[in-house]
């Protein structure tokens, strides 16, 4: 019993060893850094890729409706969706929470964006999300041009940011 108990942890030690090799030889999460690109399925069923948005600017919002900061910063977010400019995308990835959870919060705030929701954690990891809000503008290169973590409070700021996103040098 001790030797396989041994070896488990020695197997564990190892595939730790690579994991954290692999996730260290990543992209960085910082200005200037590439995104990095995923896959999900938002609430209206669509498949979302961040690489189909090379060419627009892509603001990408992760929360959950448990978080004060988020929920505060919701209407201003959601008002960067609602201005419909051609150019700028917005993703919402909701962190942890069920579907049902997720459309009653909507259905309650009257928020009528779809919302990718990252149950496993898969796409958090990826952005390596410690902390709730985070909001990461990327400019139409794919590159991080901002990355805020905490909540925005200012809608006039915010759109300076994604402004400045649009042109990549």
């Amino acid at each position: 019993m001790i030797v396989v108990v041994a070896l488990i942890a020695v197997a564990w030690t190892i595939v730790q060893s690579n994991q954290s090799s692999q996730h260290s030889g990543s992209s960085k999460i910082e200005v200037g850094a590439a995104a990095p690109d995923f896959v999900a399925t938002n609430t209206e069923g669509q498949q979302v890729r961040l690489a189909e948005y090379r060419g627009k600017v892509v603001l990408i919002n992760f929360w959950a409706s448990w978080c004060k900061p988020c929920v505060r910063e919701m209407p201003l977010i959601h008002s960067v969706f609602q201005s419909k400019d051609n150019d700028i995308e917005t993703l919402f990835i909701n962190v942890g929470e069920a579907k049902g959870t997720v459309n009653e919060f909507m259905k309650e705030q009257q928020f009528t964006f779809p919302v990718i929701i990252d149950v496993t954690g898969k796409v958090s990891s990826l952005y390596r999300i410690t902390g709730l809000p985070a909001t990461f503008i990327i400019d139409k290169t794919g590159r991080f041009r901002k990355v805020v973590l905490g909540e925005v409070t200012d809608y006039t700021l915010l759109r300076t940011w994604l402004e400045a996103a649009k042109d990549p040098r």
